[in-house]
């Protein structure tokens, strides 16, 4: 089966038909399926949207359980958690929904941590991270695009020559670069390429 388009975060299972992996949607599989907003909805209490998945969070005086119910606690509500709390060996405390998350100073608030500054986040050399807030994700590098290539999605150069997406003057060829593009005045002009004369 070929998909001309190709499934960005899914496979190819007719011609030009997707078939999505978990969390994705769309004809090319490229959007975000935001759970959080499905009938019957997926937490008990409050979600969060994430790339690809979403994260179930208590309201204060609730602790999420291990199969994402929020059970009552009248501990919890006396510390008055963001996101709900624990009980650890009868001290209380308060939890982030996503390992991307940290509790601030105050013990209560969870804030961002920006995993591709602290480096903890892993991509492959020909893509670049993208924070999010509590995770992140890995989009190709500027000049490449996310293409299905024999059996796997890979970054891949855009030939901005055959796209059309160069600025080369009128007078000059353009020459594809890895994940960019060179222009060359024509035989008998002079310039940069972007300017011939």
């Amino acid at each position: 089966a070929i998909c001309g388009h190709g499934c960005k975060y899914g496979e190819c299972v007719g011609p030009n038909k997707c078939k999505c992996f978990p969390g994705f949607t769309g004809k090319t599989c490229n959007q975000d399926l935001n759970e959080c907003g499905l009938k019957p909805r997926p937490c008990e209490h409050r979600c969060m949207n994430t790339h690809g998945s979403y994260k179930c969070y208590c309201l204060n005086g609730y602790m999420l359980m291990p199969d994402g119910t929020c059970a009552s606690s009248r501990t919890c509500a006396m510390v008055n958690c963001q996101y709900g709390c624990e009980e650890v060996k009868g001290e209380v405390q308060c939890l982030c929904p996503s390992g991307g998350l940290q509790l601030g100073p105050n013990g209560r608030t969870c804030i961002d941590i920006d995993e591709c500054s602290t480096g903890k986040a892993v991509c492959s050399y020909n893509r670049r991270c993208v924070n999010t807030f509590g995770s992140y994700y890995c989009k190709c590098q500027l000049g490449y695009e996310l293409k299905y290539v024999s059996g796997h999605y890979d970054c891949v150069d855009v030939n901005e020559c055959v796209t059309n997406t160069h600025r080369c003057n009128l007078h000059a060829e353009c020459l594809n670069t890895e994940g960019s593009f060179k222009c060359k005045c024509k035989q008998g002009y002079r310039g940069s390429g972007f300017d011939c004369a």
